[in-house]
C-alpha cells in the first residue's frame, strides 16, 4: 500500500543490508507481507516487524516533534505574511503575486523532495516556509473581504477533520488496505484533473471554468476534496504507525511530518473554500 502522498509513494523497506530496513519495495514477498507494496509492513503470521530492532530508529515522539517543527513554520510563515503583506486594493496583485510564487516555489522543493531517496530538513522545512506564505495571503485576502471568522472556522474544521480520522483510525472504524489504497488514489486522481479542467477553462474562457469552485457545484467539491483528504489522512496514519512498528530510520520521521502537513494544507484549502462559498464568495 503506497502513501497519499509523493513523498511516500517511491519508498519501501526491505531486509537488505543484514537485515537494517532499506529502500526497495520489491523485495518484499507477497506471501508473508499483507501489503506487498507497504514500505513499512509487519509479517502478518506473527504480528511483528519483520526488520530486527536496532538503534536509532523511527519513534512516535519523532513523527510528532517533526510533525510540530514543520506546521509550526507553515503557521509562522503564513503569520508574518498575514501581518506584512496586508491584502487591500492598492496592493492585491502584488500580494497576490507573491502568494502565486510562494506556491510554485512550494511545488517545486515539494516535487524536489519527493525524487530524494533520502528526506532532506532543508527542502521539507523550505517547503513548509513558502506555503505558508502562500496560505497567509490567501487567509488574509479572505479575512479581508469575508471576514476573520471565515478564516477561523476553517482552521477549526481542519483540526475536526484531522480529530475525527485519528480517532476513526485508531477505534478501527478505518481499514486501510490495498483495496482502499487504491480506491482513494484513483479518485485524487480524478478529482485532480477536474480542478486542473476547472482552472484552464477559467484561464482561457473566463469567469469560473466550469463551476466546480462556486455555488452548489462549489460545494459539493469542496466536501469531495475534505473526504480525500480525510482518506489521505488515514494513509499517512497507517504509514507512520508501520514505520514505527518495522524500525523505518528515524530520518524517515521528516517525511510523516512532510506527507502529514502536506495533507492537513490540502483540507484546510478545501474548507477555506467551502466556508467561502457559504458566506457569499460565489
Amino acid at each position: 500500500m503506497r502513501s497519499s502522498n509523493p513523498v511516500f509513494s517511491r519508498r519501501g523497506f526491505s531486509r537488505d543490508n543484514g537485515g537494517y530496513a532499506g529502500f526497495d519495495a520489491q523485495h518484499q514477498q507477497a506471501g508473508t507481507n499483507p501489503y506487498a507494496t507497504n514500505p513499512y509492513a509487519t509479517d502478518q503470521a506473527t504480528g511483528m516487524p519483520q526488520a530486527p530492532a536496532r538503534a536509532n530508529v523511527m519513534t512516535m515522539d519523532d513523527v510528532v516533534s517533526r510533525t510540530a517543527i514543520t506546521l509550526g513554520t507553515v503557521i509562522l510563515t503564513a503569520t508574518l505574511a498575514w501581518v506584512l503583506l496586508p491584502v487591500d486594493p492598492a496592493n492585491l496583485n502584488k500580494s497576490y503575486g507573491i502568494a502565486v510564487v510562494a506556491a510554485i516555489v512550494a511545488f517545486v522543493l515539494a516535487m524536489i523532495q519527493s525524487f530524494k531517496r533520502k528526506p532532506v530538513p532543508a527542502l521539507i522545512l523550505g517547503y513548509a516556509a513558502f506555503e505558508g506564505v502562500f496560505l497567509g495571503v490567501i487567509s488574509a485576502a479572505t479575512s479581508t473581504y469575508l471576514g476573520a471568522g471565515v478564516v477561523i472556522q476553517a482552521v477549526l474544521g481542519t483540526m475536526c477533520v484531522f480529530a475525527a480520522v485519528l480517532l476513526a483510525y485508531k477505534m478501527g472504524w478505518i481499514r486501510v488496505n490495498r483495496r482502499f489504497a487504491g480506491f482513494v488514489m484513483a479518485a485524487a486522481m480524478g478529482f485532480m484533473l477536474l480542478m486542473v479542467a476547472n482552472l484552464l477553462f477559467s484561464v482561457f474562457g473566463g469567469g469560473d471554468g466550469l463551476g466546480f469552485r462556486s455555488g452548489g457545484l462549489g460545494l459539493l467539491f469542496g466536501a469531495i476534496g475534505v473526504i480525500l483528504g480525510a482518506c489521505f489522512l488515514a494513509l499517512d496514519f497507517k504509514q507512520v504507525e508501520d514505520g514505527v512498528a518495522y524500525g523505518a530510520p528515524r530520518e524517515e520521521s521528516w517525511l510523516a511530518a512532510f506527507g502529514l502537513t502536506m495533507t492537513l494544507v490540502w483540507i484546510y484549502l478545501e474548507m477555506l473554500r467551502i466556508f467561502q462559498i457559504l458566506s457569499g464568495d460565489d
